[in-house]
Order: C-alpha cells, then structure tokens, then sequence
C-alpha cells in the first residue's frame, strides 16, 4: 500500500549495482530499511545528493506488513540546508547527530514528539543563531524524547547517577556518574531545552567531559548501543 511521509535520512548501506538500502526515520512509521533504486548518468547523481546524512525528505512508500525491506516509488527533497553546507561546524554537528540517531534510534513506530524534537533541533542547526551550545541541549533533548530525561537536581545532592537517571547524595557503587563540580554545571543545563543560551560560562575542557558524559548516558539506557566516532571530530571543531 502506498503511503507518503516525511523522512530523515540516517544512512545508506548498498545493495545492488542498481539499489541502495536506505534506513530512515519516517513521521509516520518510526524507523525504517527501504529499497531505493539508483538510476545510471545524471539520475544516480541526483539520488546520492538526496541521500546525504539527514537530508530531508518526502518519500512515497509502498509499505507491506509482511516484508521487513520496504520500496521507495518517489522520494522528493522537502527542505534543503542553507548554513550547514560550507560551515565546518554545522557540518560536524550534523555528522554527530546523524550517528547518534543511526546508532541509538530504535523506535519502529511512528512517535509525533520525537519527531517535532528532531525537525526544531535541524531548523536551529541550519538557522542565524550560534550553535555552540546545541549538542548538549540536543542530547538532553533526544535523551527527553526517548523518555529517560535526567530527573531534576534536589538540594545536597552533589552526584548525578546515570544509571538510575538522577542526582544522589552519594557516589554510587558502580561510579557511572557525574561528579563535582561538573555537577552543578549539569544542573544549571536542565531541563536542556533546545532555545536556551548556555546557562554559564563553562571552564577549560568542562563542555567536552560533559558532552562525553551524557553520551554515556543514553548508552547506558539504549541497549547495545555503541561508542560514537563523531565526537573527537565535534571536539575538534568546537575547540
């Protein structure tokens, strides 16, 4: 049956000398594989420029309930990057949060407020404002839209313990945490919002230890998830 619906590229894996598998993360049905024909000449060209990371889409798909490999019969770019093509840092974050959603996303149904999270954080991405501060707050964000948002700080309260998703009085046993003085610097970013400037001023080497830190969060709580590559890349770029 045919269906039409918006779509984010997440990666692109070949299959034939004439296919492509595309996996995406559609509005309408979560996370899917999906057949896409690449044509010879010019026309292959115009596909692979369609399929670049996060690249988005609206894709006519015919969906059948009994094949885990679904067929792409259009597929039209809905709103193409105008600040993020040529900046060395829009391009890194892109590459990030394109590997994190390809490496954590496990969603196989159709979640309207994942998928508004994830159409406002690539509007900012692509938008007049400093972009500094979005991988942490996109992190927070997804961790929030996945649903283990990190609970809010309580009073005497020095640890936060990701595992369990919370700031405690003590060290946990396991020593999954996040410690002084990071501490406080972590709580001043919730709830992470993805229109709120930097809280405070963050010292030398604070905003990669605690970007590094919420990474290991959301692969404590998404099963089997990986350590990312991308980061070192972000690192780099964001100084």
């Amino acid at each position: 049956m045919l269906h039409t619906t918006r779509a984010l590229v997440l990666r692109t894996i070949r299959h034939t000398d004439s296919t492509v598998v595309l996996k995406a993360y559609t509005e309408a049905f979560g996370l899917r594989s999906y057949l896409v024909r690449t044509p010879k000449g010019a026309g292959r060209n115009h596909v692979a420029a369609l399929l670049q990371p996060l690249t988005r889409l609206e894709l006519v798909v015919d969906e059948r309930a009994d094949r885990d490999l679904h067929q792409v019969r259009e597929m039209r770019l809905r709103g193409p990057y105008h600040r993020v093509p040529g900046d060395a840092m829009r391009i890194a974050l892109l590459l990030f949060m394109q590997e994190l959603l390809a490496r954590t996303l496990r969603e196989e149904s159709g979640d309207p407020g994942l998928w508004a999270f994830l159409e406002d954080a690539l509007e900012r991405l692509d938008g007049p404002d400093e972009v500094r501060d979005l991988p942490l707050r996109f992190v927070l964000g997804y961790a929030a839209a996945l649903g283990f948002a990190p609970a809010p700080p309580e009073e005497e309260a020095p640890y936060f313990d990701l595992i369990e998703g919370r700031f405690t009085a003590d060290l946990p046993l396991h020593a999954q945490a996040i410690a002084p003085p990071l501490t406080a610097v972590f709580a001043a970013w919730l709830p992470g919002s993805l229109e709120e400037p930097a809280p405070l001023a963050m010292a030398p080497g604070q905003r990669r230890e605690l970007l590094d830190l919420l990474l290991r969060y959301v692969r404590l709580h998404v099963p089997g998830a990986p350590e990312l590559r991308s980061p070192d890349v972000l690192h780099q770029v964001l100084g």
